[in-house]
């Protein structure tokens, strides 16, 4: 039943696998394993994929269940990259509909976007313009794509791209299973200066089929913390880093004696940046502690 169910979907969480074959979570973890180690499918933090390098979609409901204390935190620290009066381009995903609903609070600001969920999320803000695309609904992530959507945004400029996707990967950079959507999200990050990407450690490490932007392209990324036993998610965070990419890691741990993340003042030999963050030197002789031990900005 539970290659069934991940055959279906392409990645099921281990809380919807106990809830249908009706067992603990922990009865379920045990099984994951054992299938993984028959090469199955795939662990993933909180839940099981399809095997092999590339994944498929999940569903609108399996991703909105899916790391959502990490998404707000992501959307949170991401929303503090936007300025009053500024012009962005905002993707469709389930974390940057929750940035578009921090956006809410941005006088003047302008958001352009494929996504009925962001402009849902942003229709009864009376200080925010919101431009959609035009295009065909894909009805599984309630987005506008096609040739009308890549159409729309033609001589568009604006300041960022808040983007996401289904994987992301030093080697590759951000990218999606739907084709169509892939090409809607290269042209919104065409009409921006800047391109951001949100993506909680789940994405990290993981490769899709089409490549939606390269790393060389993504000028910053905004993550969450990767927990200890994510090696690959962590081994990721820091090729992305060495890259030059800028990395914002959202911290879940509150604040302790004046240190975002829960760290003690005076740890880590590195300056403090906005709330929620650290400045950590990048590249060269590591003297900054892992990505996953702390939460951090990498530049």
């Amino acid at each position: 039943m539970i290659l069934e169910m991940v055959r279906a979907n392409g990645a099921v969480s281990l809380r919807e696998l106990a809830r249908v074959v009706q067992t603990s979570e922990v009865t379920v973890r045990r099984d994951v394993r054992a299938l993984e180690a028959e090469g199955l499918l795939d662990r993933r933090h909180g839940g099981a994929v399809l095997p092999g390098g590339f994944t498929r979609e999940s569903g609108f409901p399996q991703r909105a269940m899916a790391a959502t204390a990490e998404k707000a935190a992501i959307a949170e620290l991401a929303a503090g990259l936007v300025r009053d009066g500024e012009a962005v381009v905002v993707g469709a995903g389930t974390t940057t509909q929750e940035l578009a609903r921090r956006l809410a609070r941005v006088p003047g600001l302008t958001v352009v976007t494929n996504s009925l969920l962001v402009a849902q999320a942003l229709a009864h803000a009376n200080r925010v313009e919101v431009v959609m695309t035009g295009g065909t609904l894909r009805g599984s992530n309630y987005a506008l794509v096609g040739s009308g959507a890549e159409q729309s945004l033609h001589g568009l400029r604006v300041s960022r791209a808040f983007i996401s996707g289904a994987g992301l990967t030093a080697e590759r950079g951000l990218s999606t299973s739907n084709m169509l959507a892939a090409s809607v999200d290269r042209a919104l990050v065409r009409a921006a200066a800047e391109v951001v990407v949100l993506a909680d450690h789940t994405k990290l490490g993981t490769d899709t089929m089409f490549q939606t932007v390269p790393t060389e392209m993504i000028a910053h990324l905004v993550t969450d913390q990767p927990p200890p036993e994510c090696d690959k998610a962590g081994t990721q965070l820091e090729m992305l880093a060495d890259s030059g990419m800028r990395i914002s890691v959202a911290g879940q741990a509150p604040a302790v004696g004046g240190k975002p993340g829960g760290l003690p003042p005076g740890a880590g030999g590195a300056g403090e940046g906005p709330a929620g963050r650290r400045e950590l030197p990048l590249p060269g002789p590591r003297v900054a502690p892992h990505p996953r031990s702390a939460a951090a900005r990498l530049r």
